[in-house]
């Protein structure tokens, strides 16, 4: 409990280095192999009376029994000893660009050629929708409009509908 007649900078040191002393015992320390602490243990894996750590010794083997998975599973090891998993890993990288230029063939076939034009325009020069409009001689008769603002939205739909198919179908391999 906090004293308001004693500083609040110390206290809330001693809380933050016991909250982080915690941490520690608790993910790494209950966990640890007991010739850590052990008057025997000469640093590394050696050990001054089995010579190296091993299940000879009856906390070592103990401790191999009931907390060793939990050690393994909570700790990062090195990959000397464990690249034969590391590589043989399988990856998920994906190629963006060139899935997204798969894709882009896909559409120009799958598109009608004024939708082609607009998807060309759009995802792939990145132009503005007023921009695209204005280029396909789009006009609106609202007021207050952005000129061809309803001719590209449906477009747009039909696009976005046709790539959503192509890709569920599965006709582009991603990865």
């Amino acid at each position: 409990m906090y004293d308001v007649r004693k500083p609040l900078v110390p206290w809330v040191n001693r809380i933050i280095s016991n909250q982080i002393k915690n941490l520690i015992r608790n993910n790494y320390g209950n966990f640890a192999r007991p010739c850590l602490k052990c008057a025997a243990s000469e640093g590394a894996d050696l050990c001054s009376i089995y010579e190296k750590q091993c299940s000879k010794c009856p906390l070592y083997a103990h401790w191999e029994k009931t907390k060793k998975r939990a050690h393994d599973t909570k700790l990062p090891v090195t990959l000397e000893n464990h690249s034969n998993e590391v590589y043989n890993m399988i990856s998920d990288h994906v190629d963006l660009e060139r899935a997204t230029e798969k894709l882009h063939e896909k559409m120009e076939k799958v598109l009608k050629p004024n939708e082609w034009v607009i998807y060309k325009h759009l995802y792939i020069e990145h132009m503005e929708e007023e921009a695209v409009a204005k280029l396909m001689g789009y006009r609106t008769s609202e007021k207050n409009r952005q000129p061809g603002y309803k001719q590209i939205k449906n477009i747009k739909k039909s696009i976005i509908s046709k790539a959503r198919k192509v890709i569920e179908k599965g006709e582009i391999d991603i990865v």
